[in-house]
């Protein structure tokens, strides 16, 4: 895989790629069955400040974001959240305590577990190629369904183009569009590269696995993932929202866009997120994102060798991280490393994982696309405190 710049290796987790646009996912896009609730401090820490609520404040003070939302479970299980901010502008109302958000590309990591258990099953094989279970349906300039394999769509390695830059906001907003007009769009453009060759996000991949899904099924990819996943992990806040479905259903904070440095921010919480569908439609909460992470890696929702192949990565750079099937690794500032996947998308940004021995899980929102580089770096150093901090306790 050819070196990626930091920009391009952190903006993958967005559900339409690669651009820094706050406005880029309209086509949006997740432990609450064991929910303690939010613990007090120690007595002995009460007079000191807590880190990862002083990340959370800086986020909203320094970064100028409206809100900013957390879940972190320690060593020991226990669960706390945070809030900062202003739930929504319009009334002042506070930001509800784990209120739902729109997870964008975390939906991702849903999608590649469904796979991994059909694999399992020995319904889908990594290396079958894609035409295996979609003949005829991928083809374009330079791209061939013959030549790609399901390893390749779910590590990003097909060269597959991706979308984004061939849809508007305005569409992406109000638009149902169904996965195979999605795939027609992004079959437009000529591959990025041969497959295997290297390494590139695309929100198509996600497209082309979900409808493998379906195939190999028979069901819609929604029941399958709340089936084989969401129930089984435990997730009471957590769901694919259903065509033509454009609200948040529990409390949540409202999601908002700036359109440019220093205008009003506007409320984009509503809005028809199919265009995203495998790639980044689900909506959860922190602690059930924290819950699901939890699970996955414990092995309660794959087999062994498919945990296995989906913890096996590609290096992103230099950076000391790395993309598996549906999930990412990244080091810690404490050592070692974490496991999830983040999203941005039109309103929320979410960031989190659990600690590579599982003990230890945090997830962090905010509730705006951050228009610059650094504040995303801030979200991602609230996470890396958050989950410092939890495995010390």
């Amino acid at each position: 895989m050819h070196a990626q710049t930091w920009h391009t290796l952190r903006s993958f987790l967005r559900p339409q790629g690669g651009r820094r646009r706050a406005a880029t996912a309209a086509a949006a896009v997740a432990v609450c069955a064991l929910t303690i609730g939010a613990l007090a401090p120690p007595a002995a820490s009460a007079a000191r400040p807590d880190a990862v609520q002083q990340g959370l404040d800086a986020l909203v003070r320094s970064d100028g974001l409206p809100a900013a939302l957390a879940s972190v479970q320690d060593g020991k299980g226990r669960t706390r959240t945070y809030t900062a901010g202003v739930g929504d502008l319009a009334t002042g109302a506070k930001v509800p305590n784990d209120g739902q958000v729109r997870m964008g590309s975390t939906t991702k990591t849903f999608t590649a577990v469904v796979v991994l258990q059909l694999v399992a099953e020995g319904k889908v094989g990594l290396e079958e190629k894609v035409d295996t279970h979609l003949p005829g349906l991928v083809r374009g300039e330079g791209i061939d369904g013959r030549n790609i394999t399901v390893r390749q769509l779910l590590q990003h390695t097909s060269g597959v183009p991706d979308y984004e830059k061939d849809v508007d906001d305005a569409l992406l907003r109000r638009r149902y569009l169904e996965p195979r007009d999605i795939l027609d769009i992004a079959l437009r453009n000529k591959a990025d590269f041969a497959p295997g060759e290297k390494w590139a996000y695309s929100n198509t991949n996600y497209v082309l696995a979900g409808l493998i899904v379906q195939k190999v099924t028979g069901r819609p990819l929604a029941e399958e993932i709340d089936r084989r996943v969401v129930r089984a992990a435990g997730l009471r806040h957590t769901y694919f929202p259903a065509a033509g479905d454009t609200t948040v259903r529990e409390r949540h904070p409202r999601g908002y866009r700036q359109e440019s440095a220093g205008a009003p921010w506007r409320d984009v919480t509503d809005i028809d997120p199919s265009a995203a569908w495998a790639a980044g439609q689900m909506i959860s909460t922190n602690s059930d994102l924290n819950r699901f992470f939890t699970a996955l890696l414990a092995g309660d929702l794959l087999q062994d060798a498919q945990l296995a192949e989906m913890r096996t990565t590609v290096p992103l750079g230099d950076t000391g991280a790395g993309y598996g099937l549906g999930i990412m690794s990244r080091p810690l500032s404490c050592g070692g490393v974490y496991w999830g996947h983040g999203g941005d998308i039109m309103g929320y940004e979410t960031r989190g994982g659990v600690t590579d021995d599982g003990r230890a899980a945090a997830n962090v929102t905010v509730t705006a696309v951050p228009a610059e580089v650094a504040a995303t770096g801030h979200v991602e150093s609230a996470v890396d405190t958050a989950l410092c901090a939890a495995q010390r306790k």
